[in-house]
């Protein structure tokens, strides 16, 4: 099973925990190579932010990738002042609670009978697009992808207020389980004064 499989992945990597700023910060270095970091809140144990780096084919470390959390700001070079994204574009992003994967959409300002969001079971991914046709986006749900769960369109909601759309997907019991479980063995980590790597 996919869901015993990924329990095997994360017991077998090597760990290091980080406590700073009212932070968990965990580090996890895969067999194949891959890196992991998960922050939690040190109070309420909630995930803030998870990233993803992979190595390249010649065995460079790649860009950190948010999986949770706030994208990385890059650094503003001198070519790039000139020229910017306008910040009136809608921004993704993925920030989950105790219960749900949600992901906001900053900078839409349409109502929300214009916004028809629903799962794609066939693509294992959600859709998010308006009727005026100023907005789509698909994306899948990369926890349930990485044990295999299948998606359920009744476990979709969404709200739209103050210019944000956002859209909430229930956490299957099986996930609910998994993240306790890991919870628990992360807490029982020895915590370093600095990272190890």
């Amino acid at each position: 099973m996919a869901l015993q499989s990924w329990i095997d992945t994360l017991k077998s990597s090597k760990k290091t925990s980080l406590i700073h700023d009212g932070k968990r910060k965990i580090h996890f270095l895969f067999i194949d190579g891959k890196e992991m970091t998960e922050e939690y809140d040190s109070n309420t144990d909630e995930l803030i932010v998870r990233k993803w780096r992979h190595k390249s084919t010649l065995g460079a470390q790649g860009q950190w990738q948010v999986e949770v959390g706030e994208p990385l700001a890059g650094p503003v070079t001198s070519s790039e002042s000139d020229i910017r994204e306008n910040c009136f574009n809608p921004v993704f992003l993925r920030k989950d609670t105790k219960t749900s994967f949600q992901w906001r959409v900053r900078n839409l300002p349409y109502p929300k009978d214009v916004f028809s969001v629903f799962v794609e079971p066939s693509d294992r991914c959600i859709i998010i697009k308006t009727l005026n046709k100023k907005y789509y986006k698909k994306f899948s749900i990369t926890d349930l992808d990485r044990i295999q769960l299948p998606l359920d369109n009744t476990a979709l909601s969404f709200t739209h207020t103050n210019n944000t759309l956002i859209v909430s997907y229930k956490k299957p019991k099986e996930i609910l389980t998994l993240e306790h479980e890991l919870l628990k063995e992360l807490k029982k980590l020895k915590v370093t004064g600095e990272w190890g790597f």
